[in-house]
């Protein structure tokens, strides 16, 4: 996969915000006078992303930056507060409402939970077979066929399509939310922390599973992941985003050879190792902020050993540093 190819799918400046508006006592208190206001979350700010068809990008960084609150933006399962999201060049905007539907058919999600994501009360072959016959891609007397098609290509038994979801592992059930996505022949997976709710060799399985279908069906991937050992397995370029924010991108073996953030090199520290001799564990000081209320600047600061004034008055523009390389940090504009 190479950087100049077109993008598939865009993103520009995507932000998302979400508004718990105050209760009745709260806009009592306020025309009393009280300075109270709506609470407003940042999930996602001013994110810009391209990625190129057939490539896997890996989404990394901490519970709460915002990584899943983009996948659903980029799914369409939420719409941003700001921004604008291309498809193949178009803004989804300009769609009419028959391809408005093919796109939305084009990019599918695979959820983290194998257990609460399918429903408890359907057969698989209702789960992975409805929304295929809904749009007209299937006839439904040829439903049982195709799901048995589809339990096939993800390495299970086409037997298994009678049974009930609680019937299966975990492994199987992932397996099953795959054959989901894939039912409706999409071009873009987004797979949100897909294996984390996994043993580590059923997380393998899945992982080479993902892999293979690649391959076989020119998929292109938003794999998100908390954990850097997985994108590192998987992913042709990495985007860390700390508290809404991306802080670098680059080429994956770039990222992991010569991480330029602070926030990465902490993260890329904390990947484990076999060979761990003269390595001084150094975990990440302190707490991600809330999004209700995140810090001036750059929103790593306070937890940076390298911050310095300009770091906690003014937010870093994500620039090129290196071919491919991407990142946010005031650091780079200090003479070496």
């Amino acid at each position: 996969m190479t950087q100049a190819s077109a993008p598939l799918l865009e993103l520009r400046g995507i932000s998302k915000r979400f508004v718990k508006r105050l209760d009745i006592a709260g806009r009592i208190a306020r025309r009393l006078g009280s300075r109270i206001d709506d609470q407003v979350v940042h999930a996602v700010d001013g994110v810009t992303l391209s990625i190129a068809e057939r490539e896997v990008v890996g989404l990394v960084g901490e519970s709460g930056c915002g990584k899943s609150t983009l996948g659903r933006v980029v799914s369409r399962i939420l719409e941003p507060s700001a921004g604008e999201r291309l498809w193949k060049g178009r803004p989804y905007a300009q769609y009419d409402q028959e391809a408005d539907r093919a796109e939305r058919l084009a990019v599918q999600m695979i959820f983290q939970d194998p257990y609460a994501s399918l429903n408890p009360r359907l057969r698989i072959e209702e789960i992975v077979g409805e929304a295929p016959v809904v749009h007209g891609l299937v006839p439904r007397r040829e439903r049982s066929q195709y799901v048995a098609h589809m339990l096939d290509r993800v390495g299970m038994d086409a037997s298994l399509l009678r049974r009930f979801p609680h019937q299966f592992s975990g492994g199987q059930r992932s397996r099953i939310g795959i054959a989901r996505a894939l039912a409706v022949r999409p071009q873009f997976l987004v797979c949100d922390e897909a294996v984390a709710a996994l043993d580590v060799s059923i997380q393998a399985q899945v992982l080479n599973l993902f892999i293979r279908l690649r391959e076989e069906l020119a998929l292109t991937y938003l794999f998100i992941s908390h954990d850097l050992g997985v994108i590192r397995h998987v992913a042709d370029r990495v985007v860390v985003m700390y508290l809404g924010r991306v802080v670098e991108s680059a080429n994956a073996e770039e990222l992991f050879l010569r991480p330029n953030h602070p926030y990465t090199e902490a993260l890329v520290a904390e990947v484990p190792r076999v060979d761990v001799r003269r390595r001084r564990f150094v975990p990440i000081h302190g707490e991600i902020p809330s999004p209700l209320d995140p810090p001036p600047g750059c929103h790593f600061h306070p937890r940076c050993p390298k911050a310095f004034e300009r770091c906690r008055a003014e937010a870093p523009l994500l620039r090129e540093v290196s071919p491919g390389h991407h990142s946010a940090c005031h650091l780079n504009d200090r003479p070496s």
